[in-house]
């Protein structure tokens, strides 16, 4: 016979499991309805600073609302909204706005994970890549190796972002660590959004093809930093929430 202590635990999994299956709806209807035609959108830089500069502060709420819903639905690449941002805000205030609602987007990723764990983590990335940064949940290190790789140019900001809800490193740092992360990308992106805004071609190529440069660097060492944890870190269990 159950208890009714038996019968609340089977509630609360029950609660727990239909509000998982609404965000995940939630998610991808966004990404379907919403982030598609707000990367078109925003890919036409021209269009896209007309559209804001007619709404004002709503216009500049709206763009950081963009920003901020890319980095919760990690599907919708980032680089369009960032370059967009530079073009009709300009470099200084573009990469402000950009980076305060990164911020908020991974305030609200790591909330989200450490809530639903491994299960919302596999709807955006697979279980080899996850495993591939298990070493950030098992190294003294941890903060550290965080910190550099997500410093890194070129590292798969989204994925990283998800795995920090999976770890126990205080939310503070995260946040820290992920804003300070994506800055220099944020930097260049919205720096070559403005050089295309102010029409200077040439600044706006030498800007890209240095950035792409970098990034493929960045990339190979996160690689190897991956490659070599991997085999001395001890297997790491990731929980399934």
């Amino acid at each position: 016979m159950k208890t009714k202590r038996d019968l609340s635990r089977k509630q609360q999994k029950i609660i727990s499991i239909a509000s998982f299956c609404l965000l995940l709806l939630t998610l991808v209807l966004l990404c379907a309805l919403i982030g598609s035609p707000m990367v078109r959108f925003a890919s036409d830089p021209d269009k896209f600073r007309q559209w804001v500069d007619s709404h004002g502060v709503w216009g500049m709420l709206a763009y950081m609302g963009m920003v901020a819903l890319q980095v919760l639905a990690a599907l919708i690449p980032g680089e369009p909204l960032e370059i967009a941002g530079g073009y009709a805000f300009g470099a200084v205030e573009g990469t402000l706005l950009c980076l305060l609602a990164a911020s908020l987007g991974s305030a609200a990723v790591i909330f989200l994970v450490r809530r639903y764990g491994m299960r919302l983590v596999e709807v955006f990335f697979s279980r080899e890549k996850i495993r591939s940064l298990r070493f950030l949940r098992s190294s003294p290190r941890r903060t550290f190796l965080f910190m550099l790789i997500f410093m890194l140019p070129g590292t798969p900001k989204d994925l990283l972002c998800y795995f920090a809800g999976l770890t126990d490193i205080k939310l503070p740092i995260l946040l820290i660590i992920c804003s300070l992360g994506r800055l220099p990308s944020i930097i260049t992106s919205t720096a070559g959004g403005d050089a295309l805004g102010e029409e200077s071609y040439l600044f706006a190529v030498i800007i890209f093809a240095a950035t792409l440069l970098v990034s493929v660097l960045g990339l190979l060492a996160y690689q190897l930093i991956c490659k070599q944890h991997e085999k001395s870190a001890p297997v790491a269990r990731i929980k399934d929430k």
